[in-house]
């Protein structure tokens, strides 16, 4: 291709075609982000809303390494969980390396620290507003974090939307996992650095693009979760 033009034009036709490589790499990217959000939803927002609650000794300590973890490089991420599953790794005995399920683990524990962050922020707010009101009808620690979870579950729907929009966007973790080996490991962001160095631009514009729609959606998601959680508010409020 001599000009972004003549990519650009490729790159649509791969789309409206629905290119049967195309859709293999972006149905397994959409595959990885999702079972890894779904496994770090799963553990980061009861560990996030018992954050949110629970005072403890070293509380600051456990705060200020959750912190940390968000801005540690995804390609950092990536090289712990290839040293753990490599063949002279503790799990290497699991042969996972280079697999669906090394990007699945390498994209959890990249989204983890995000989730529970961003939940024990939504329910310590929580907290402080009806925390004490909860506390002295005689609910503990577990039940509190529960209840106001449940209250802010448009808030953390928010968190969950997020949380999948930073796992499917990475590109280190994945690419030192999963080795980017097509037909196998290659999701849209390995794929689009690989086809870029190559000089096959407009595979790699194609999956720019559907990419650049799938973050689009997110944050429309996000978007009208933030105003469907307004919405609720000012009704709650209203009724008090």
């Amino acid at each position: 291709m001599n000009s972004f033009a003549d990519s650009a034009r490729a790159a649509l036709s791969l789309i409206t075609s629905l290119d049967e490589g195309l859709l293999a790499i972006v149905g397994r990217s959409l595959a990885v982000s999702a079972t890894a959000c779904l496994l770090a939803c799963g553990l980061g927002l009861v560990l996030g809303a018992w954050l949110g609650v629970a005072r403890f000794t070293g509380r600051g300590a456990v705060l200020a390494l959750l912190n940390t973890m968000l801005a540690v490089p995804s390609v950092v991420v990536g090289l712990v969980v290839y040293l753990l599953l490599s063949r002279s790794g503790p799990l290497g005995h699991l042969g996972w390396l280079f697999s669906f399920k090394a990007m699945v683990f390498a994209q959890t524990l990249l989204v983890l620290p995000v989730v529970v962050a961003l939940t024990r922020q939504v329910v310590q707010d929580a907290q402080a507003h009806r925390g004490e009101q909860l506390q002295s009808l005689g609910a503990g620690t577990a039940l509190r974090s529960l209840l106001l979870a449940w209250d802010e579950r448009l808030a953390l729907l928010t968190v969950v939307i997020a949380a999948f929009g930073r796992a499917i966007a990475e590109v280190g973790a994945v690419m030192v996992v999963g080795g980017n080996i097509e037909g196998f490991t290659r999701v849209i962001t390995t794929a689009i650095a690989l086809e870029t160095s190559k000089g096959d631009l407009p595979l790699a514009l194609a999956l720019g693009l559907v990419l650049l729609a799938v973050v689009l959606a997110l944050n429309l998601m996000l978007g009208v979760a933030g105003r469907l959680h307004a919405a609720t508010r000012r009704v709650a409020w209203a009724m008090a």
